[in-house]
């Protein structure tokens, strides 16, 4: 059996040639202007020298040419490397060596930091300008191709080049947060199941559905559950290249938004913002969290004043990335991260490896099934250190209750341990979201002499709020036992964030 994961474009531009795929301000593109260009960018590297297996990264914002490079790429038979739009020249020179990609697409607002990183690698020798006010706009660096060039000068490609199921689709690479970053190498059924299932079973959608695409397409979760999935069922991508509150309302207003997935510092900011109040939300029919932890008391929040089911689920770029969910046929959980999704397992194991039972118990969350990576791009001795019998280990500590709905507790590297008790930042987080002063807070621990950590808090406050470290203190002893309340509290104006708006609790620790 062959799988090529471009077959998720082909057959809805194959049903859908006339209808709206994509639209980025005042500009669209049909299914089959998408479909045509992919295909025409796949016959250009074909012409390029690319061959079926290798990597081609890409170093674009939310925009349509990310889609179309994507999918061209896959066409080819070659491996989408996503790049985070915000790496350094070093950084990106890091990347297009390790996965030794044979070409960089990049965006020309990017070109400074890209071309450098693309000089200073060995093993990379081509470079592919997207100009971003059409061909001709800028000067092409030495030996650089315009990406509007390829695909005039190209043919269509009839097909999508064979490739297996187990057959490397996109690397992914991880945070970096343990060390340098590691290329999580998804296969071709990994991402096509994973987004059939993201668009059939978790959401039923159709045609008729519009997407907000705000999480960045180069992250697991923009990519699957949003790109990937509303392409497959024929519906619309309202591309927002830039989270902001005013623009997401907009466009969601514009275009009868029914789809909007984000982190949960999107979520506050939309809750938060002074035109919430106005908006009709009557056309959004689904919002999904995930990347971060929700703060209950924002889930609810959310919830009451815009008329909404915000379903939170759990996934990591090793499992494609959906792994558990909470479902809209079953009663949602504030707090937790649902059931794992059809045909995958979950079970949660202590320091040695040791299955606890019980509900209530903490453990490392472990998965297994058909949404787990197939393991480290060229590094084999990791990749045996977080799969062991098939058993994916996500470094997450988690619950589990009576009906089977699991927890996080904490990421099992920001645990801390305090006097020889374990504390878990997340708990205590929960309580200081609930300060009707706190916009964010993120809690870390910090080095003591004797309990060899203490926990701290980092805060943001709401506009217009005071509150001082000795307020924040005694609103945590009362909640919190008291090895778990901070003893220190600084406060920031906002707290540092990835481009997904995932608080950065490692340039804290800094």
């Amino acid at each position: 059996m062959s799988l090529n994961l471009a077959v998720v474009l082909r057959e809805s531009a194959k049903r859908h040639p006339d209808k709206t795929a994509i639209i980025i301000g005042d500009k669209s593109l049909t299914y089959a202007e998408i479909h045509g260009h992919a295909q025409r960018f796949a016959t250009g590297l074909k012409t390029a020298g690319i061959q079926p297996g290798d990597r081609v990264a890409l170093m674009l914002p939310n925009v349509p040419q990310f889609t179309i490079a994507y999918f061209g790429i896959l066409y080819a038979g070659g491996v989408v490397v996503p790049l985070n739009v915000l790496l350094t020249a070093d950084e990106v020179a890091y990347h297009l060596e390790d996965s030794a990609a044979a070409a960089i697409v990049t965006w020309d607002g990017f070109l400074e930091p890209s071309e450098a990183g693309f000089r200073a690698n060995d093993v990379c020798h081509q470079l592919i300008v997207v100009e971003a006010a059409g061909p001709g706009s800028i000067d092409l660096p030495e030996g650089a191709t315009s990406f509007a060039a390829m695909i005039g000068g190209s043919e269509p490609m009839d097909a999508p080049t064979t490739r297996m199921p187990d057959d490397t689709a996109v690397i992914l690479y991880t945070s970096g947060t343990t060390g340098r970053p590691k290329g999580a190498e998804l296969t071709q059924f990994n991402m096509f199941f994973n987004s059939q299932y993201s668009r059939t079973m978790l959401l039923p959608m159709t045609p008729d559905d519009v997407a907000l695409a705000t999480l960045p397409l180069f992250h697991s979760f923009g990519q699957t559950v949003i790109q990937n999935a509303i392409l497959g069922s024929g519906g619309t991508l309202v591309l927002l290249p830039r989270f902001d509150p005013e623009s997401a309302f907009a466009l969601m207003k514009g275009h009868g938004v029914t789809l909007f997935a984000g982190v949960p510092t999107m979520y506050f900011a939309l809750l938060n913002h002074p035109g919430a109040d106005s908006f009709d939300s009557s056309a959004l029919k689904y919002c999904v969290s995930g990347g971060s932890a929700m703060p209950v008391e924002v889930m609810k929040a959310f919830d009451a004043k815009f008329n909404v089911n915000v379903l939170e689920g759990y996934g990591l770029s090793e499992t494609s990335p959906v792994a558990s969910f909470n479902q809209l046929e079953r009663p949602k959980k504030a707090g937790s991260i649902g059931l794992p999704i059809w045909g995958v397992e979950f079970r949660l194991e202590d320091d040695n490896g040791n299955v606890v039972e019980g509900t209530g118990l903490p453990g490392e969350i472990c998965i297994k099934g058909h949404n787990v990576m197939k393991g480290y791009w060229r590094r084999p001795e990791v990749t045996d250190e977080v799969i062991k019998d098939g058993w994916f280990h996500s470094g997450d500590v988690g619950t589990i209750d009576e009906d089977g709905f699991y927890f996080i507790v904490d990421r099992k590297k920001d645990m801390i341990i305090r006097g020889g008790y374990n504390v878990y930042p997340r708990e205590i987080e929960e309580v200081l979201y609930g300060h009707p002063a706190i916009a964010e807070v993120a809690v870390i621990g910090v080095p003591h002499p004797s309990h060899g950590e203490e926990v701290k808090a980092v805060v943001a406050l709401k506009p217009g709020q005071e509150l001082t470290e000795e307020e924040v203190i005694a609103f945590s002893r009362e909640h919190l036992a008291a090895y778990k309340y901070p003893r220190s509290v600084d406060f920031m104006d906002a707290l540092p964030k990835g481009p997904t708006g995932k608080i950065l609790k490692r340039e804290l620790k800094d």
